[in-house]
């Protein structure tokens, strides 16, 4: 995403999913395993194909709190700026972002001026953001992530590499030019 908005003049519009909502059945042992399992293959891929040294956070947190924060930060201005920071320290530093203390200290980090994230955190208004989100997602029948979403349009799922990422960019980018000289 970095890359494309280093080389695009894109908008990038973060919005809360979780994969395991609260209510759902809880993960089973055989699931789980196989996640672990595959894992250092992950890690691997991920370091081959795109460069980046991955150390995943603990498998199986509520991600909600992270999410809540995130709406916070975004009504604040920081909301790209504590988005990276959450993943930052979910997927490279091993962080729990469930976890009160490492959320307070993101946002401390990115700049926002928050005495106490469990304020944050109990605010209805943000945890209603998340859920309008999720409701949003769940209407458009995503079920995985990453899951991103081009001009309302464009669906691309799974974490997919640069090239294809920038020929969607590029085929928007094509109909918005072509829906311009028609008005024209």
């Amino acid at each position: 995403m970095e890359k494309l908005q280093d080389n695009f003049d894109i908008d990038i519009h973060w919005h809360a999913f979780m994969l395991r909502p609260p209510g759902s059945p809880p993960m089973p042992p055989a699931y789980r395993e196989r996640i672990e399992a595959s894992r250092p293959a992950l890690l691997q891929r991920t370091s081959e194909q795109y460069g980046l040294e991955m150390n995943p956070g603990p498998l199986g947190i509520d991600s909600r709190p992270a999410l809540i924060a995130e709406k916070y930060a975004a009504s604040q201005g920081k909301g790209n700026a504590f988005h990276d920071a959450i993943m930052k320290a979910y997927w490279q530093k091993a962080r729990s972002i469930d976890d009160p203390a490492v959320l307070q200290e993101i946002a401390t980090e990115v700049g926002l001026q928050v005495p106490d994230i469990s304020a944050v955190l109990s605010n209805s208004s943000y945890e209603d953001a998340v859920s309008t989100d999720m409701k949003q997602a769940h209407s458009y029948g995503l079920d995985a992530v990453p899951a991103l979403i081009f001009n309302a349009q464009y669906l691309v799922s799974g974490a997919q590499p640069y090239e294809l990422l920038k020929r969607v960019v590029e085929k928007v980018q094509e109909e918005d030019d072509a829906d311009k000289t028609e008005s024209t």
